[in-house]
């Protein structure tokens, strides 16, 4: 299987279709460096109240380095990967994300993924279904796993 990528700094501006996605291309990398103040504000605006998210004392009572990036951060880092690669004429239809490993502020977390299937539905649109990770880069331990369905325009 051939691993293309695809030549995306702005699918806002070039416009993804259907056309252009093959199986086996990768999504440009996309690398987020959560911060505490990040974490505090997400905790914030999700109504998050786990300390764990925003007490240092209390995270490295249960085990941990530093407070911890939220489940949902996750998601949305992953989400910003397939909204950003897709562009303003793609939808994400589908996502569906598991954590597997903890993540601290300052952690790089490196967001990739590949396309692993293509189909053209009922409603004139193309879909796109994604496998997805997010990496640790200080030791490569997978955070999250994920895999998604975009529609992108024919």
């Amino acid at each position: 299987m051939s691993h293309r990528t695809s030549a995306v700094t702005s699918a806002v501006e070039r416009h993804l279709r259907f056309g252009d996605v093959q199986v086996g291309d990768r999504l440009p990398e996309l690398r987020r460096v959560p911060t505490r103040l990040q974490v505090y504000r997400y905790s914030a605006v999700t109504w998050n109240s786990h300390r764990i998210h925003f007490d240092p004392d209390y995270a490295a009572a249960e085990g941990y380095p530093d407070v911890l990036v939220q489940s949902h951060l996750h998601g949305a880092f992953l989400t910003s990967l397939c909204t950003g690669w897709i562009g303003s004429a793609g939808r994400l239809r589908r996502l569906a994300v598991s954590v597997r490993r903890f993540a601290v502020p300052g952690d790089v977390l490196t967001c990739g993924g590949e396309v692993v299937g293509t189909e053209r539905s009922d409603d004139g649109l193309g879909l796109v279904h994604l496998d997805l990770q997010e990496i640790r880069e200080s030791d490569d331990a997978v955070c999250a796993i994920a895999s998604a369905t975009v529609a992108l325009p024919l």
